[in-house]
């Protein structure tokens, strides 16, 4: 059986390793080994700062991904959707309405009734025993 030193602490200190001992380890020896242990193999002090922890680090990048998330949600805003709409009325195809003018009326009927003319003038070529309309 291994034999035990009693060492001083002050007792808030003694009862904040109790705590922490209790809550991580199943004897206080176990709980001051494993934290010498880390101290030594890591080649750190105890007294250093370790940089900043997960949490902060975590919070920054929430921070500086809603900051992007705002100007894109701009960009679109401003940009990206008004172009896309000038663009779209550009590609759109609207059939050209043709307004015909006043001669080309008349140029039209006059086609038309030549035309007429010489159907009725081919169909009595076809059929000369019928009368020619009236």
């Amino acid at each position: 059986m291994d034999s035990f030193i009693g060492i001083r602490f002050k007792k808030k200190t003694a009862k904040r390793f109790r705590k922490f001992s209790q809550k991580h380890f199943k004897s206080h020896t176990e709980a001051m080994g494993a934290m010498l242990d880390f101290f030594f193999y890591n080649e750190i002090s105890p007294r250093e700062k370790l940089g900043p922890t997960g949490r902060t680090l975590e919070a920054k990048l929430l921070k500086r991904i809603n900051a992007v998330i705002a100007i894109i949600r701009d960009v679109e805003k401003t940009q990206t959707k008004p172009t896309a709409a000038m663009i779209e009325l550009l590609f759109q195809e609207e059939p050209p309405t043709k307004k015909p003018l006043i001669l080309e009326k008349r140029l039209m009927e006059k086609m038309k009734d030549t035309q007429l003319n010489e159907e009725e003038k081919e169909m009595q070529k076809q059929n000369p025993n019928q009368n020619p309309p009236t």
